[in-house]
């Protein structure tokens, strides 16, 4: 009997992944698995319908992507054999990006189709006959009902980031998708949650389906390490330049579009290079800033939550919440740009006087302890914050009477 596959003993050759992507994989100087990958491949690879759940920069692409590769045949025009849906633009090239050349030492032909540009490219493509179509579901319905594309040779379906679906209101175009796809074929889904209106999308598409969860003591990644500082308004985008410096590549998280414009254009004045984008700019834009922010000519990128989530950008040393984000989860999926896949990262939280305590709140939910230290744009510390160490601050449990004046306040402001 064949001793059971366990992380130290994993190679992708072990996990049954053949000897020509095994060679692509470590030509990309990939040669070890990471555990969702150990878990979900070769339940994939026998036909089985797989729910993944892992943090944020866990390796899920590839543990899809490799599955769907091998399992893949060739397809007609207009008749993709593999489908995978995802959320958002970004989240679609990035996906393409990194399956793309296992696709092409396969002969397999990969396409995205996605908003935000001229359908002419997508429709040429789907013309020649692609075999793997990476698609955000409002576009691939407008070329179903376009007859541009159908679904009916389809015999693998990803869900990919099936939250963020939820989140972002996508789920009625999942179903619609979802029923377009002919019966008998494998359903893979991913997500950071398997509960919920996600756990609803599982009962509904997903057969006898094997569940592998990566665990972990939290949800703040390990690698990650959390810096709290006490900020002036009028010294806030000073503080936020002086930490951008000291490093190759930040990424700044604001609360609204306008403010990202601002805010980079505040950073260009104080001489750092930056660039902002959110959902108002053209796709065109959005892309370009990706791009230079990627090979590292823009070394700063002011975002709003459209980057928070299922983007891979390699080597962002250093997250910065600019605004404090509103809710927890919020904060684990901004964080997650940085210290993924093991790497380490440090995330910076600025803070007013008047956020202190919405602060405490995620610092409590996050399991985090660090102390909100106060620092000016001159502070030496801005430029050495992986070294400087807060001390570490105990929450008191919040007593009865705190939560009943909480509640209180709150009913009063609703009225």
């Amino acid at each position: 009997m064949q001793a059971p596959i366990t992380a130290a003993t994993a190679t992708f050759d072990a996990l049954g992944v053949s000897d020509d992507l095994v060679d692509a994989l470590t030509g990309k100087g990939i040669t070890e698995p990471f555990p969702i990958q150990t878990m979900a491949i070769p339940d994939a690879l026998a036909g089985r319908d797989v729910c993944g759940k892992a943090q944020t920069g866990s390796g899920k692409t590839l543990a899809f992507g490799i599955p769907l590769i091998e399992r893949t045949a060739p397809a007609k025009p207009h008749r993709p054999t593999a489908l995978i849906l995802v959320p958002s633009r970004e989240l679609c090239v990035q996906v393409a990006r990194e399956l793309t050349p296992l696709a092409k030492g396969r002969g397999l032909r990969l396409a995205t189709v996605y908003g935000g540009v001229s359908m002419g490219r997508q429709i040429q493509d789907l013309e020649a006959g692609v075999e793997v179509l990476v698609a955000t579901p409002g576009r691939l319905i407008d070329l179903i009902d376009r007859k541009q594309v159908t679904l009916g040779d389809v015999s693998a379906v990803v869900i990919d980031e099936a939250d963020q679906m939820a989140d972002m209101g996508f789920l009625p175009q999942v179903h619609a998708v979802m029923r377009d796809v002919k019966g008998g074929h494998q359903t893979m889904l991913f997500s950071a949650t398997l509960d919920g209106a996600i756990a609803s999308l599982i009962n509904a598409y997903l057969t006898d389906p094997v569940r592998h969860e990566v665990e972990s003591e939290g949800e703040v990644v390990d690698t990650q390490e959390h810096r709290f500082i006490a900020v002036h308004q009028l010294d806030k985008v000073k503080v936020a330049a002086a930490i951008a410096d000291s490093v190759d590549r930040t990424l700044i998280f604001v609360r609204t579009k306008r403010g990202a414009d601002r805010v980079a254009e505040q950073l260009q004045r104080e001489g750092t290079n930056a660039a902002a984008i959110h959902g108002d700019l053209r796709q065109q834009i959005r892309e370009r800033a990706l791009r230079d922010f990627s090979k590292g000519t823009v070394p700063v990128l002011v975002a709003t939550n459209v980057a928070a989530r299922g983007l891979h950008i390699d080597d962002v040393d250093i997250v910065v919440h600019y605004d404090p984000p509103d809710d927890y989860k919020s904060f684990i999926h901004r964080s997650g740009r940085t210290a993924r896949a093991g790497e380490s990262g440090l995330v910076v939280t600025l803070v007013l006087w008047d956020q202190v305590d919405d602060v405490q709140r995620l610092q409590r939910a996050a399991g985090l302890h660090t102390e909100i230290t106060k620092m000016y744009s001159n502070d030496p510390r801005l430029a050495e914050l992986v070294d400087f160490e807060p001390e570490a601050v105990e929450f008191k449990k919040p007593s009865l009477a705190d939560l009943s004046r909480r509640a209180g306040g709150r009913r009063r402001r609703r009225r």
